[in-house]
């Protein structure tokens, strides 16, 4: 059986690709379409609505977020506990120098309730200032958010630190800040569709791609093979790595996804608390 699983096309996906390439799921008669989704989060939502993929491996804040907001899918696992770092970059030009100066500017984002929207809010609490719609461009993807800062249609953008740091090494960028999630960053999503329909095939395509993470994590040579494969400086490479916490299980602790929920909560990010087999897939949710 054919299914359909979609990532950002960046370092924190390296452990499905090999698993892909080693053909590690072919013994459970599964073939994994992989489809890389520069768009991030927002984009892959979307695709998750459509059954354009089966599976997402998206940014936790974003997938709750459009959960609650009648997305027909479930979270089935956390992928990463570790938080996203989130840089915080200008034009090289720009005569902002640190966050004190982020008020009454724009907004480069990749779409609505993609991580970029939505971490701007979480920024924008811990600081003391307040964002409306207006304050936002959505300009896809980060090469959309280059051209919006180059020409000034927006002054700010927030991405995941590593993959933009060549882009301040070159100098394009200027990173004023930095802001890290108040969550495990990554979780792997699937529809309600694929759920119902194929639970072994998830629980064989979690079970293998948790090996796969672990096998990835105690390789010596990942550093440079991640370095290689994505174009990120070794040294950053070995720093990334070595603050990267997978999460190699297939289950969701309640009492740890009731702390996000209401986390996102404080943020804005979400209206209200949801119960929690609303947003999660009930045979993986556990008591520890």
């Amino acid at each position: 059986m054919k299914v359909t699983v979609g990532g950002v096309p960046e370092h924190f996906n390296l452990a499905w690709r090999i698993a892909i390439e080693q053909n590690r799921f072919a013994h459970h008669n599964i073939e994994i379409k992989w489809k890389d989704i520069p768009g991030g989060t927002g984009s892959m939502c979307k695709q998750l609505r459509n059954n354009e993929l089966d599976i997402a491996i998206a940014l936790t804040e974003g997938v709750i977020a459009d959960i609650t907001d009648g997305n027909p899918s479930k979270i089935v696992q956390f992928y990463v506990n570790s938080p996203l770092r989130w840089g915080i970059y200008v034009s090289a030009n720009s005569s902002i120098q640190n966050v004190s100066q982020m008020i009454n500017q724009k907004y480069a984002i990749s779409r609505f309730k993609s991580g970029s929207h939505l971490m701007a809010y979480v920024n924008a609490k811990q600081h003391g200032f307040q964002l409306s719609k207006a304050d936002f461009v959505v300009v896809q993807n980060i090469d959309g958010a280059r051209n919006a800062l180059k020409t000034n249609k927006a002054q700010l953008f927030m991405w995941e630190k590593f993959t933009t740091k060549p882009y301040v090494d070159s100098g394009e960028f200027k990173q004023i800040g930095e802001c890290g999630t108040p969550w495990p960053c990554f979780v792997i999503a699937a529809t309600d569709k694929f759920i119902s329909e194929q639970p072994e095939a998830l629980q064989h395509i979690l079970n293998e791609i948790n090996l796969s993470c672990m096998l990835l994590k105690n390789n010596r040579d990942a550093p440079a093979l991640i370095s290689q494969r994505y174009g990120i400086r070794l040294a950053d490479a070995k720093q990334w790595f070595s603050e990267l916490e997978y999460a190699y299980l297939p289950q969701i602790e309640e009492l740890q996804m009731t702390e996000i929920l209401e986390k996102m909560k404080g943020f804005g990010i979400i209206e209200k608390t949801p119960e929690l087999k609303s947003i999660c897939y009930a045979n993986n949710l556990v008591l520890v």
